[in-house]
């Protein structure tokens, strides 16, 4: 079977319009309707990890085969044997993003990095080609 392999990275056109247009609101809040210096600082603070990402070009990936599915985001990377995984959680959260969670025969759970995963429809139907449960959950709080 074709391996499922998706990698992203921080330094992307989406990325930078979406701090440029940040900033521009933020600037528009400073000058235009004179918001407080400290309020606008402190809500450009909040862009700051966007900021390292883009200027880093962290990279994301995820790499799902037969045997062993491995993934990675910036330095750290991990993987997990698919006759370890019991079944797989993808938890829809409050804000619409997608937690996967690998659920392993152990009673231990693995959760993977939001930047490494590939659209959630496509690894759940690669999961399941592959003959591993996958289980959904929507809008999980804890």
């Amino acid at each position: 079977m074709t391996p499922l392999e998706h990698a992203s990275s921080g330094r992307s056109l989406r990325a930078f319009l979406v701090l440029m247009l940040v900033w521009l609101a933020l600037l528009t809040l400073w000058f235009v309707l004179q918001a407080s210096v400290w309020v606008v600082g402190a809500l450009m603070l909040v862009t700051v990890p966007a900021l390292l990402d883009f200027a880093t070009g962290r990279r994301a990936w995820l790499r799902l085969d037969d045997t062993v599915l491995r993934w990675g985001s910036g330095k750290a990377e991990g993987d997990v044997a698919l006759a370890r995984i019991d079944h797989v959680r993808l938890e829809t959260r409050l804000d619409f993003s997608i937690r996967v969670r690998l659920m392993l025969e152990d009673g231990r759970r693995i959760t993977l990095p939001q930047d490494s995963l590939p659209p959630h429809p496509l690894l759940q139907d690669a999961l399941e080609a592959r003959g591993i449960k996958t289980q959904r959950h929507h809008f999980v709080v804890f």
